[in-house]
């Protein structure tokens, strides 16, 4: 499908508006964090829902929505307080391969962040450039795992300068900073801005920009994610991953 840079801003902006709206939430692990109203609740809720958000998106939700149950629906407590012993609760949960050791794991990373590092948003904002937040999920990935932890487990936690795309924290930065107007993404982080953002990319939004021009490369790596990224803020240079909106309804509700 070959559309005049205009026509496919134009084409991309109605699928962000037919997206882009409070409907969107039923179906999406999104509606997750979307059950709490205090920053720190949204935030750790959004991360660990982003964390197992791959394969089917109903386990993707009811897993999430379990781990919300042994939390006691108060994450930021749960995580700033628990004890060693409070761990025991998490043993037989599972998503894919994110097992009970994993979010163990997990929950007392987060809580080294929060009572050592002033919290999530604080430690994605200090390394942040001027129009990327790329480096900064690589020295978050150092942050999380600098207390004694599992080797299986930093895989949940995927780096950039690897050349991996980091579809899951991309999506989850995408929750905190963009502030849509419409109820979907939460936009509680105010130190970042949605121009430092990257577009979440998976296979069908992959295949999407491929089929637009957006996208030449074949994998779904970094470098795939920067010729994106280039590609939408050539669209719109304010707020570049609201196409994500549009990239993936256009793959998964309408088999684009």
């Amino acid at each position: 499908m070959k559309l005049k840079k205009t026509e496919l801003k134009t084409f991309l902006d109605e699928k962000v508006y037919l997206y882009n709206n409070p409907k969107f939430i039923e179906s999406d692990p999104i509606q997750v964090p979307h059950q709490f109203s205090t920053k720190e609740d949204i935030e750790i809720a959004g991360f660990l829902t982003a964390t197992i958000a791959w394969g089917n998106r109903k386990s993707i939700i009811n897993n999430a929505k379990r781990m919300m149950d042994l939390l006691d629906h108060s994450p930021f407590e749960f995580i700033t307080q628990h004890q060693e012993s409070d761990l025991d609760r998490f043993e037989g949960f599972v998503h894919r391969t994110f097992n009970s050791e994993d979010i163990k794991q997990f929950v007392k990373s987060l809580q080294h962040i929060y009572n050592k590092h002033g919290g999530l948003e604080t430690v994605f904002s200090k390394h942040a450039e001027k129009a990327s937040l790329q480096q900064s999920i690589h020295q978050f990935k150092k942050v999380f795992f600098e207390i004694p932890h599992l080797e299986r487990t930093k895989k949940h936690v995927s780096d950039p300068l690897k050349n991996s795309a980091a579809k899951r924290i991309n999506m989850y930065l995408r929750w905190m900073v963009r502030n849509d107007n419409a109820g979907v993404d939460f936009g509680i982080w105010k130190s970042l801005s949605p121009t430092q953002l990257s577009c979440p990319l998976d296979v069908h939004s992959g295949n999407v920009a491929r089929k637009l021009g957006l996208l030449k490369r074949k994998q779904n790596d970094a470098k795939a994610l920067a010729e994106l990224d280039t590609n939408l803020k050539q669209l719109d240079p304010h707020d570049p991953v609201k196409y994500d909106f549009a990239l993936f309804g256009l793959g998964v509700f309408e088999g684009f």
